[in-house]
Parts: structure tokens; C-alpha cells; sequence
């Protein structure tokens, strides 16, 4: 090797901070530490001029043309764009594939430029095969001019072909069809008993994700790798590394609201392997880092077709959702609700998405048809939560029996809940009915966040003072982090007041509020909630806000308005009279309270 006077220059300076840095290495810890960072800047700085020495060699191997017989190792990368309705693809003759594809519906809410996916250098697909001289890439390979032919069906074909000097040709052949995300990949390998060892085709898929999203973090945390084997639809979200040990359909690095697959379209790849990085402290627009291997065993022949399928678009329901018959359950990717929220997912297809659709195919803005599919879910579950707030009513008025209760027995508590539960017994009232609302709202409320968080057509959907149904409303910013926040939601502090007037009122429908953690519920759940609504998306807390003044609304309504309280006594005399059977629960827990009460005599006697 040839080194120039840069270069020896370089490469003694480097020697000299060696030689620094274990002298100094018998200093004491503190001096350690400053010299090894002086040591790091030192070698950053000698090693760059070490690379800036080498660049000004020239490299004349580059611009040698490719001799007849020889590995087509090097050359030009030249771009050749195909487009249709919805996408723009860039391939290049560098690996014969896709160099970038632009969403033309789409754009990017941290930019404002179009969606572009699959553009930066980590992104990449190869696979091995074998040379007059070793082994090579596929994905260093220059491939020939491509040639491109436009079809019967409207649709267009890009064919690149690399000879492989002494083992035959590699031919990719991809077919983009009209208003399609899906692309077609044919690899044609002339001479592959020659090229793939024992008929191993062994494929490397590199994907980086990069930011589209106002909250990278948010998005990098929403971001997952979802493939489908043998078992059906799976996925990787918090893991750095998979093992696929059955046979692999397809496999899609996804992000919030965009993904990239590859997909076999005829035989499934016999195994593969994932590692999954996302660095949740990475300052940059990196989203996360993808690297897949898959392996297939192909027909031993001179002659081999491996069809596969790639996909760049965004995870829209209905989109993927007509490539059931290509790519099985390819529509789970949109996650509807998933592993101990799954029971979710049915309320989303079934019932949410159809409502919300015709909601939005009326409607001019989301935020109104959001309005409108609260007012729907609760008309839907209001002859449930009727009987809770009548249940509610009844309690408010036992108040002034339970009071008499207290002065009777000195406020014992353990005699008074005896008394009060045969008096709910008298009375007709199930002491739990208003717990009704809120278990009713766990299932809706896991089923809207895992919709709203998922759909696309509210992505940078403004309403009212929001500008992005899909994110979180920020009216106020800031850069440094206050208990993990560093926003405020307008439509959280909405959501977390009404739910706070909320408590307020059922704590003062409570007959009992001498138990403190009936007491300071109305100032815990809010502020609990406060916490992780600011995070969620603005669709999901308008409708809880929608959902919260409804409540408020009805309550008012059936209180003074509907439930006669001298009806409701009348009633609970007329039930006092009646003989009571007991249900086996309340005997058991009458039973309990009588025997903790004992317990508790007996042990004031020992006393």
C-alpha cells in the first residue's frame, strides 16, 4: 500500500496519543476520566484527518468500465422512476430494487413534505450467491440499464438484469400496478444450481424508519415488526430479536400510520430471524432499525423463479384489508386491539368502524362524527346505565335512613354495614348499580383508544383548537421534561375536569363517604388520569370529554327531573313490607360482617 505524507503523519500522531494515553493511565481516577475525553477528541480528530488524507488518493478503480468476463462490482447508480396513482418509486440499478418511494397522499406532519419510505442508506435488500471469484451480494451489484414496458392492464414493468460472468444471469423483475401500494418482485436466477449453494436462497431485508409524526417518541414507541407464519398473525414491540422457526408468509417493519413488507408470494420462506432496535433516547428522526433474514429452499435447476410480493403504504384498514387473499391477515398490522385486549377487536370491526364510517361519509368534519358516535355508544348502553343511575337515585334517597343508622348503633361500622345491607335488601337497591357506568367504559374506552390511535383518516385532521385528531393537542410546550411531561392537552384538562365533576357527584350520591378511599377517589382518579390522557390522542380525549358531559347531562336530567324521590319511598316502604329471600351472596356476607363483628367484641373484652 502506498501512503502519502498525510497519511505517515496521521498514523504517527495516532502512535504518539497512544503512547500518551498509558502514561497517563497511572494518574489518579480523576484525571483519568478528563484525559481519556481529551484522548477520544484527539483520535476523532487524527482519524478524520487520516480519512481526509486517504480521499484525496485518487481511487482509480471507480470510473475503470467493467471489463467482458468480470463481476459488475462497480459503476454509476442511475434512478429510474415509476409512478402510478398513489406511489413514487425510485429504482435503482445498484441492487437492482427500490432506492425510495414517495406516498403521493400522504405527507409527513413533522416536515410537510411528502411521505417518503425506504430512503435512507440502512435500507436495503440482498441476497448471496455465488461468483467465479467467491461469493457476492446482490445489493452491490450494478445491473444493466433497465428496461421498462408498459402492459395491457395499465400496469408497468421494470426488468434488471446482472450478469454473473461463468454462472449465469440475475434477473429482478418488478410490476407496479394502477392505484397499487402492492409491487410485485420476480427473481429469475439463469444458472442457479450454480449461483445458490444446495439450492439455499438466503434473503437479508434491511429496513430504517424514519419520522412522520409530530412526536417521534410517540411514534418510535406505536412502531412494531409484524409477521404471519404457520400460527397466524403475530408481532415484536418491546423485543430486540425474534427466531421465525416455522414457515414465514410475510413481514413488515410497521410505524404508527406506515409500513414496508415483503411478502413470498407463492411458497413461504422455510425460517428467518429478526432483530428489532429502537433507541427510546435517540435525539434524531430515527425511528427504529430492522434487519430480517429469510431462508427458502429452492428446486435444484439451471433455471429458478422466486415470486415475491413488496409493499410501501400506509396501514389503512380498508387498503389492506382487499389483500386478504394475497397476504393473509395483513389487516391486523392496523392494531384494533391485540393479546389481553384483543376482546376489543371485534367491537372495533363490528360495531365502531361501520358507525364512525357512516358518520364520516356525511359529515364534513371528523370532530362532529366523533360527537355523534359518542352520542350513538351511549344511546347503545343507555338502558344499562339508566338502571345504574335509578339505582344511584335510590341511594341518594336512603340517605337519611343510613344517617339514622349511625346514631342508632354510635357509628359502629361493622354494625352499621350489617344494617344498611338489609336495608338495601329492603329497599330494592343494588348497593353496586352505579359501579354499571364505569365497568361499561373499560371495554369501550380500551376499544376507541386502540381506533383512534390507529386510524389513519385522522391524521393531521384538525378540530377546534386541534390541529392533529391523531396526536395530542398541545397548547402549551416546553423543551425539559416535568413529571415526564413536556406539553399540556386542552382536551385532557377537558377530559380530567368533567371526570372530576363526575366524581364529585357520585361521591355525593355515596350513602357512606366515611371511608377514605371513597373520600379522596373524586381528587385521585382525575389526577391519575391527567397523566395518561396527555399523551393520547386528541380524538380519544374529545371523545371522553363528549362522553363525560353527557353523563353530567343525564344524571341532572334523571335526578330532578324523572325520579320522583316520594315515589322511590313510597316503594321502599311498600318493599320493607314484602317478605325478603335472601340470595346466597348476601347471606355469605352478612355471615362475614356478623363474624367480624364477634371477632371484634371478643377481642374489646380481652382488652
Amino acid at each position: 500500500m502506498n501512503f502519502d505524507r498525510n497519511t505517515v503523519i496521521g498514523f504517527v500522531l495516532l502512535a504518539l496519543l497512544l503512547f500518551t494515553y498509558l502514561f497517563i493511565s497511572t494518574k489518579n481516577s480523576h484525571e483519568l476520566e478528563a484525559k481519556k475525553q481529551h484522548y477520544t477528541d484527539s483520535v476523532a480528530q487524527v482519524q478524520n484527518h487520516i480519512k481526509d488524507s486517504f480521499s484525496r488518493i485518487p481511487d482509480t478503480t471507480i470510473n475503470q468500465p467493467v471489463q467482458p468476463g468480470e463481476l459488475a462490482t462497480r459503476g454509476v447508480e442511475t434512478l429510474t422512476v415509476i409512478e402510478n396513482e398513489v406511489v413514487k418509486i425510485s429504482f435503482t440499478n445498484k441492487g437492482g430494487q427500490p432506492k425510495q418511494v414517495e406516498l403521493k397522499n400522504y405527507k409527513s406532519l413533522n416536515s410537510k413534505a411528502p411521505v417518503v419510505l425506504n430512503n435512507t442508506a440502512f435500507d436495503k435488500i440482498s441476497y448471496g450467491i455465488t461468483t467465479s471469484n467467491g461469493s457476492a451480494q446482490v445489493s452491490d451489484l450494478y445491473f444493466m440499464d433497465p428496461k421498462v414496458v408498459k402492459n395491457a392492464d395499465n400496469s408497468q414493468t421494470i426488468i434488471y438484469q446482472a450478469p454473473v460472468p461463468g454462472k449465469g444471469n440475475v434477473t429482478h423483475q418488478f410490476t407496479v400496478h394502477p392505484n397499487d401500494y402492492l409491487i410485485d418482485w420476480d427473481v429469475q436466477l439463469s444458472g442457479a444450481d450454480k449461483m445458490l449453494t444446495q439450492g439455499n436462497f438466503n434473503l437479508i431485508w434491511q429496513n430504517e424508519p424514519s419520522q412522520h409524526e409530530t412526536d417521534v417518541v410517540y411514534e418510535r414507541n406505536q412502531t412494531t415488526v409484524c409477521f404471519y407464519d404457520e400460527d397466524g398473525f403475530d408481532y415484536m414491540q418491546t423485543k430486540s430479536a425474534r427466531t421465525l422457526g416455522k414457515p414465514v408468509q410475510w413481514v413488515s417493519a410497521s410505524q404508527q400510520f406506515f409500513n414496508t413488507s415483503i411478502i413470498a408470494a407463492k411458497d413461504k420462506f422455510t425460517s428467518g430471524d429478526v432483530k428489532f432496535i429502537k433507541n427510546q433516547n435517540d435525539t434524531t428522526s430515527k425511528v427504529a432499525e430492522v434487519t430480517t433474514t429469510l431462508q427458502t429452499k429452492v428446486p435444484l435447476g439451471p433455471n429458478v423463479s422466486i415470486p415475491l410480493r413488496l409493499y410501501y403504504g400506509p396501514n389503512d384498514y380498508a387498503i389492506l384489508r382487499k389483500y386478504k387473499d394475497q397476504v393473509p391477515e395483513m389487516d391486523k398490522i392496523v392494531n384494533l386491539g391485540r393479546d389481553m385486549y384483543a376482546f376489543v377487536r371485534p367491537i372495533n370491526k363490528y360495531i365502531v368502524m361501520p358507525v364512525f364510517g357512516f358518520f364520516k361519509s356525511f359529515i364534513g368534519s371528523l370532530g362532529i362524527a366523533i360527537l355523534l358516535l359518542t352520542l350513538f355508544i351511549r344511546l347503545f348502553t343507555s338502558p344499562l346505565v339508566y338502571t345504574s343511575y335509578l339505582s344511584g337515585a335510590k341511594m341518594k334517597a336512603l340517605r337519611p335512613e343510613i344517617e339514622k343508622l349511625k346514631v342508632k348503633y354510635n357509628n359502629d361500622q361493622q354494625q352499621v354495614g350489617v344494617e344498611q345491607m338489609k336495608l338495601f335488601r329492603e329497599a330494592g337497591v343494588n348497593p353496586l348499580g352505579g359501579c354499571l357506568p364505569a365497568v361499561l367504559q373499560i371495554p369501550i374506552f380500551f376499544a376507541l383508544y386502540s381506533f383512534f390511535n390507529s386510524n389513519i383518516d385522522l391524521r393531521g385532521v384538525g378540530f377546534l383548537w386541534a390541529d392533529n385528531l391523531a396526536s395530542y393537542d398541545a397548547i402549551l410546550s416546553w423543551k425539559t421534561s416535568v413529571l415526564g411531561m413536556t406539553h399540556l392537552s386542552l382536551f385532557t384538562i377537558t377530559a380530567v375536569l368533567t371526570s372530576f365533576l363526575i366524581s364529585l357527584y357520585n361521591m355525593n350520591m355515596t350513602p357512606d363517604q366515611n371511608n377514605p378511599a371513597l373520600k379522596y377517589m373524586p381528587y385521585i382518579f382525575p389526577f391519575v388520569l391527567f397523566f395518561v390522557f396527555n399523551r393520547l390522542p386528541a380524538a380519544l380525549t374529545w371523545y371522553y370529554t363528549v362522553s363525560n358531559l353527557i353523563t353530567l347531562i343525564l344524571q341532572f336530567v334523571i335526578q330532578n327531573y324523572i325520579i320522583n324521590h316520594d315515589k322511590i319511598l313510597a316503594k321502599i316502604d311498600e318493599n320493607r313490607k314484602k317478605p325478603k329471600s335472601k340470595s346466597k351472596w348476601q347471606e355469605r356476607l352478612e355471615q362475614m360482617q356478623a363474624a367480624q363483628q364477634a371477632a371484634q367484641q371478643a377481642q374489646g373484652k380481652k382488652k
